[in-house]
């Protein structure tokens, strides 16, 4: 049987999700971002308490089809983004047609529909974030990247790094080396 969790976006949140099962005695094959699925039919005490303890936590298990569907994009965007090493070899409407088994057109106007953006302003959203993360980390260059998050030059990513920010990636370096130094001088 599977589940639906909305909100759940993180390894931290996969391991609450195990806890809670493994507490009601429930037996799972697979905890995903975003979805569980469990050997045995849950009954209806054991769904309204998983859903009970999971939103003490701001996790949400989930009913309705449209909601799944769009939490699943959200989901492979996240995955594809922030957990993945390996950029897509496809284009990233190919890519999350083929892992949802859907037309992209049906997903695209669904998602901008309940979300109010569009996939593609979802996507670039996160890749800033990640991009932010990696520019803190001090690990890679701006053109290294640029490659990892799949931008055709460094340029664009800039670009895209300003319009999201307000700010270029090496202005945010220097304030990230700014308040890490000023931490390490309390």
């Amino acid at each position: 049987m599977k589940l639906y969790i909305k909100y759940m976006v993180s390894l931290r949140c996969k391991l609450f999700v195990k806890y809670e099962l493994e507490k009601l005695g429930l037996h799972y094959t697979s905890v995903e971002l975003g979805m569980i699925e469990i050997k045995e039919d849950i009954s209806e005490l054991q769904k309204q308490e998983l859903k009970s303890n999971l939103a003490i936590s701001g996790l949400e298990l989930m009913d309705d089809k449209r909601s799944i569907l769009i939490d699943k994009i959200k989901n492979v965007i996240i995955e594809m983004i922030h957990y993945s090493d390996e950029v897509p070899k496809v284009n990233y409407s190919d890519y999350i047609a083929q892992k949802l088994k859907y037309d992209y057109t049906y997903l695209s106007n669904l998602f901008s529909e309940v979300k109010g953006i569009t996939i593609q302003h979802f996507i670039i959203k996160h890749k800033i974030e990640r991009a932010k993360e990696l520019i803190l980390y001090d690990e890679l260059n701006l053109t290294e990247i640029a490659y990892k998050l799949n931008y055709s030059s460094v340029a664009h990513l800039s670009h895209q790094f300003k319009k999201v920010t307000g700010h270029t990636p090496s202005f945010y370096k220097k304030i990230g080396k700014k308040r890490k130094s000023n931490l390490e001088n309390l």
